[in-house]
């Protein structure tokens, strides 16, 4: 695992179990987003100053590996016949 990607946590009671930054209330989503905005690092670090330098890399390694990954969808919209089926799990 990269070293960078130990510093990201999924907690159910923490922002919805959505990945954040060491168990932080601060999303990786929203690192990602301030770097897309064109924040620099230093600038993201003095917003949020419990993070650490490290965290910004984390973030954007964590959401490219995540980009990367196959998603099977389990539920399909057929709009030409207005109804939802459940697609079965593959193994």
């Amino acid at each position: 695992m990269n070293k960078f990607m130990q510093r990201i946590t999924h907690n159910p009671l923490v922002m919805g179990g959505k990945p954040c930054i060491r168990g932080l209330r601060v999303t990786v989503g929203a690192v990602v987003g301030l770097v897309a905005s064109g924040y620099t690092n230093n600038e993201i670090l003095k917003m949020y100053p419990y993070l650490e330098p490290e965290d910004i890399p984390a973030a954007l390694s964590y959401a490219a590996w995540r980009l990367e990954e196959t998603e099977q969808p389990f539920i399909v919209l057929d709009l030409q016949k207005e109804r939802v089926r459940l697609l079965p799990l593959q193994k």
